[in-house]
């Protein structure tokens, strides 16, 4: 029999509406995985496997709830589950129960998804890791924020996951850990029920194993129906490369994946255009940086206040740092973003989808830092939507992917165009 991991979420719902599958099957090999590989990645903060099979056997037993009918999603324990503890990857939190869903989880509920579990997050989305290692080599990080849910994904514990960033922690981690990590255009899926970092920045997004579940998920949450139903262009996608002001901290192998890109894209027929370094867009990443210190003392007025001996000292750290933000030097970096996210049409020209770095390189050795997100900060500054691709894989198993990034609220487009590099990137090998 075909695994059904091996399948894509279209069509595992599909076959579950088609009672081909049954989405307590489907749920049962998932748990497997994770119950094999668990110990090695510890992608999850919480997992309950009767609760998640009960809740299969109960979508078999009912009329189809929507396109997610049967699938297994896990949640990052950044966000709100009514039934399951929610503790924000902090201390202050243990054991902590919500009174309702969040949003994204409600609505996927709604449309028939199965919750596996709550997976491992760094502190407050922030940067003091968790205990997840990255599955392609655990000596090496998954990245963060959303470490659990990128290691789930790319080990094939489940099909989707939820994830959120505020400066990389969708695109980082699925860089590092090999899947896919779309961030969509700021505020496209709801955010109620999310504990907040930053408010002018978090956005959630999801992780998956292809670029057209990926869609497909945010399509399904979001009411767009260009997402759910990706359309491959009449006409091959245009593409620029560009590689930021802060180019000097790429490594070798970021260098070479942007390379297998673009040498993959023009293989298949796409021209790719070098971009001239925007002059708007020098020192956005500190802008970016500065907003979400000074927005975090805001958000964590409580735990600062009341809660201070429980926080780890590196996020600590950054909300002293937030503390020292003024709030002239708040506002002229949220002036700063705004003026270069005016002249986002004309940076893009021509150009369906822009090929960036989505890291320094690949994952770092050790599990106590999760990696620079210095290619990740300006585009969500910007509030751009962005995806990652696996481009390269090296010899001792780890990925390096490489980052697009697409025109503000045209995020169909730009998952049409990362599925035509998807592509690309397979006939290359």
């Amino acid at each position: 029999m075909t695994d059904p991991r091996s399948l894509t979420v279209r069509e595992a719902a599909r076959q579950i509406a088609e009672r081909r599958l049954t989405a307590e099957a489907l749920t049962a090999v998932y748990l497997d995985r994770i119950a094999a590989r668990e110990t090695m990645v510890g992608a999850w903060e919480y997992l309950d496997r009767e609760q998640a099979l009960a809740t299969a056997r109960r979508r078999d037993a009912e009329p189809s709830r929507g396109p997610l009918h049967g699938i297994p999603i896990a949640v990052k324990d950044l966000i709100d589950t009514v039934d399951m503890p929610t503790a924000y990857g902090s201390p202050i939190y243990r054991g902590h129960r919500p009174a309702a869903d969040a949003s994204c989880v409600a609505l996927a509920k709604a449309a028939g998804a199965v919750v596996l579990g709550k997976t491992v997050t760094t502190e407050f989305a922030a940067f003091t890791p968790g205990k997840t290692a990255n599955p392609r080599n655990p000596s090496h990080t998954p990245g963060g924020s959303s470490s659990g849910s990128a290691a789930a994904v790319a080990d094939g514990m489940a099909p989707l996951a939820f994830g959120t960033q505020t400066a990389g922690s969708v695109i980082r981690p699925a860089a590092y850990c090999g899947c896919i990590g779309y961030k969509p255009s700021f505020g496209l899926i709801n955010r109620a029920g999310v504990k907040p970092l930053a408010d002018s920045l978090d956005t959630i997004g999801v992780l998956a194993s292809t670029v057209e579940d990926a869609a497909f998920f945010v399509g399904v949450l979001s009411e767009r129906p260009k997402l759910r139903h990706l359309a491959m262009p009449s006409q091959t996608p245009r593409f620029g490369l560009y590689r930021t002001p802060m180019w000097d901290e790429a490594e070798p192998a970021t260098a070479a994946a942007l390379d297998a890109a673009r040498e993959a894209l023009e293989r298949a027929g796409a021209a790719v255009a070098e971009l001239a370094i925007a002059p708007e867009h020098h020192e956005l990443a500190e802008m970016q940086n500065a907003i979400m210190r000074f927005e975090a003392v805001r958000a964590f007025a409580y735990e600062r206040i009341l809660h201070s001996a429980q926080l780890s000292p590196r996020f600590a750290q950054m909300l002293d740092a937030g503390m020292a933000i003024g709030a002239e030097e708040y506002d002229r970096a949220l002036a700063r973003a705004a003026a270069a996210r005016a002249r986002l049409d004309g940076f893009f020209g021509s150009c369906d989808a822009v090929l960036v770095p989505a890291a320094p390189g690949e994952a770092p050795v050790g599990l106590g830092n999760t990696g620079d997100p210095i290619f990740n900060r300006m585009w969500t500054l910007l509030g751009v939507p962005c995806v990652t691709l696996p481009a390269c894989w090296s010899g001792n198993g780890l990925p390096t992917g490489v980052q697009l990034v697409g025109r503000i609220s045209d995020d169909a487009h730009l998952m049409i165009a990362a599925a035509f590099l998807e592509r690309a990137l397979a006939d290359a090998r």
